[in-house]
């Protein structure tokens, strides 16, 4: 199966800029050049690639090729580069990445590349961002799972560390002395918690309901931003699981149970494209991790 690589493009543009007319504007088409265009790579592919709802989404055929066509597209831009051509534009880099890395290592890693790639970062927890990659919308991901997305490679990074922590106050608060099994803190006392998809809090919570015998489903505060999460734990909302890159350089904040520590490993996974700027910040971020990181346990 032979694609045109104008076809291509409109696909991609019509998904990133959810409308054929954003795409045209992007292309420096007329809006019926692109759907022209996407209806004649449908008709090559043999299926519906596009939901044409507002903002456009791809189907799941759509997805497999719309993620071929940021293939090309990345190839082309090293490509350009590599020629020095002029007009060249900087490399696109979408790249999914937990918040947590985000508010911590991977931002200073990357900096130095900022004048020659061009990054979009997509914020997501380190358990989902795997999605971003399969469908196409990014190029590389740190993740949470070990095990490569098809046509992709899987490397070791090294582990997150957190640690319950909370503000002085809130411990003398609610985890002062030393509470027998039938006077569980964690019971009672308030917890910060990412979002619904955060689970950290909750692994403590089950290990200290099943060591106490008691049914611990103490008041929630939710607080889905990464630097706001530390700073709502450090005001006293509640205990939460802070990132150990975090809270070196938050004064005020106490362990409030030292056992409960629990190492996330990360792995970064890319597309299986051998271009100068991927392998760049390949590199980069390893390097990063190996600083930033705990080793993986074996």
């Amino acid at each position: 199966m032979d694609f045109e690589i104008s076809q291509l493009a409109a696909l991609e543009a019509a998904v990133s800029e959810g409308t054929f007319e954003a795409a045209a504007r992007r292309l420096r088409v007329t809006p019926s050049a692109v759907s022209q265009r996407i209806k004649a790579l449908e008709t090559s592919v043999g299926r519906v690639l596009l939901q044409r709802s507002k903002p456009i989404e791809p189907t799941e055929s759509g997805r497999i090729i719309l993620r071929f066509a940021r293939q090309i597209d990345a190839l082309g831009d090293d490509v350009r580069r590599g020629l020095g051509q002029e007009n060249a534009s900087r490399s696109r880099m979408p790249i999914a990445v937990n918040a947590d890395s985000l508010a911590t290592w991977i931002l200073p890693a990357l900096a130095p590349l900022a004048a020659e790639i061009a990054f979009d970062f997509h914020r997501e927890d380190q358990s989902h961002t795997l999605s971003l990659l399969r469908d196409g919308t990014a190029m590389a991901a740190i993740t949470g799972v070990a095990e490569a997305v098809q046509g992709c490679s899987s490397t070791p990074l090294g582990a997150m560390r957190y640690q319950p922590m909370a503000s002085r106050a809130f411990a003398a608060r609610w985890f002062a002395g030393a509470p027998d099994a039938s006077d569980e803190p964690f019971a009672h006392a308030p917890v910060v918690i990412f979002d619904r998809r955060d689970d950290l809090q909750d692994v403590v919570l089950r290990r200290r309901a099943a060591r106490s015998g008691s049914v611990v489903d103490p008041p929630r505060h939710y607080v889905p931003a990464s630097v706001d999460f530390v700073e709502a734990v450090r005001l006293g909302f509640g205990w939460g699981m802070v990132p150990e890159l975090q809270a070196d350089g938050v004064d005020d904040l106490v362990l409030v149970d030292p056992e409960a520590t629990i190492d996330v490993p990360l792995y970064w996974q890319q597309w299986q494209l051998h271009t100068p700027s991927l392998e760049q910040v390949a590199a980069t971020v390893r390097r990063a991790a190996a600083a930033a990181l705990k080793p993986l346990a074996h």
